[in-house]
């Protein structure tokens, strides 16, 4: 009987350290750097919230307007062109914030900022047709 004892509290304490090694699911992390005595490093450069848009502004960035939680570059990003989430649509770029036509576009032919003195025809300025 204290044989059966014995091996039963064996077998228990066995189980339980088993079950408190297995790797716990992650917290949530927190917005405070310290909690809990757990250090979290900062977000990288290129995370922003609205609440943290400045994080665009530090040198390197993407960009400098926080977009869903990323840095974009609003001045010549096809998927944010002048603000976020404002997407190109098919066959146009992103020129200095605005959407534009670059195989007739008289300020931007063929390139951003190629002025054509006369008409753009074809992403050529001034092209005898």
């Amino acid at each position: 009987m204290a044989n059966t004892a014995i091996l039963l509290l064996i077998t228990v304490l066995a189980t339980a350290t088993v079950v408190s090694a297995s790797p716990a699911t992650p917290a949530r992390r927190s917005r405070f750097l310290l909690v809990g005595g757990t250090v979290h490093p900062p977000l990288p450069t290129y995370d922003c919230s609205k609440k943290s848009a400045e994080a665009c502004l530090v040198p390197g960035s993407a960009g400098t307007t926080c977009c869903g939680g990323q840095c974009v570059d609003t001045v010549a990003s096809a998927e944010h062109c002048g603000g976020c989430n404002k997407a190109c649509k098919h066959g146009r770029t992103c020129c200095g914030g605005h959407c534009v036509d670059l195989l007739s576009d008289k300020k931007n032919c063929g390139s951003c900022s190629n002025q054509c003195y006369k008409k753009c025809n074809n992403g050529f300025c001034d092209y005898a047709e």
